[in-house]
């Protein structure tokens, strides 16, 4: 199966056959258009079992899109936890982006998505959360940047500046860039040792 599903992919399988594709799988919009054009299915393959499961939280104004983002992990094949909140009545997002950053920092899930208005209250509250290193992203270029240069474990999106489109590219990238290089992970490292030397300090200094 491919991670990265390419026009060419979709080229070499005969009209009307399929493609499979990983979970999680990228597939250029050029390789849509091919497979639409030749009536290619590009078919996800099974569930994930690797342990990567998700997080997911968000406060009213983000419970609609967090449900859209539910329906996509199942159709990409990530096990998810929903952490709530389960309806439109007013919450307040700090508790619900506590509850996914426990996870995290828990292990309870690998990664977490928030949602709120705008993606950043939701943010703050979750940084508080030792371990957890939480990314506003409002385009699929800022989501693998957040992986791959800061290794961020929870996304948080803004529900009034994302659409179910651009909800999906966003979750993907996010679910699939790692920080793989040595200069991202010691940069990251840097983040992490400030962090420990601010929780070693006596209160009141």
């Amino acid at each position: 199966m491919k991670d990265i599903v390419t026009a060419e992919d979709v080229q070499s399988v005969p009209p009307g056959g399929e493609v499979q594709a990983a979970p999680g799988a990228i597939v250029t919009p050029w390789a849509r258009e091919v497979a639409a054009s030749r009536g290619v299915r590009i078919v996800n393959g099974p569930a994930r079992n690797d342990g990567q499961t998700v997080a997911v939280g968000a406060d009213h104004g983000g419970f609609a899109l967090k449900e859209e983002i539910k329906a996509h992990l199942t159709r990409l094949g990530y096990r998810f936890h929903d952490l709530g909140t389960f309806s439109t009545e007013p919450v307040d997002y700090p508790d619900v982006a506590l509850a996914v950053a426990r996870a995290v920092r828990a292990g309870d899930a690998r990664l977490g998505i928030l949602v709120d208005g705008a993606g950043i209250g939701s943010a703050m509250a979750a940084n508080k959360v030792p371990g957890v290193r939480a990314a506003p992203c409002t385009d699929e270029a800022a989501a693998r940047n957040a992986r791959e240069h800061n290794d961020a474990n929870v996304l948080t999106l803004g529900a009034r500046f994302v659409d179910g489109t651009r909800m999906r590219a966003i979750v993907e990238a996010f679910l699939t860039t790692h920080c793989t290089e040595e200069r991202h992970a010691r940069r990251v490292g840097k983040i992490k040792s400030i962090e420990e030397s601010y929780l070693k300090e006596p209160r009141g200094r």
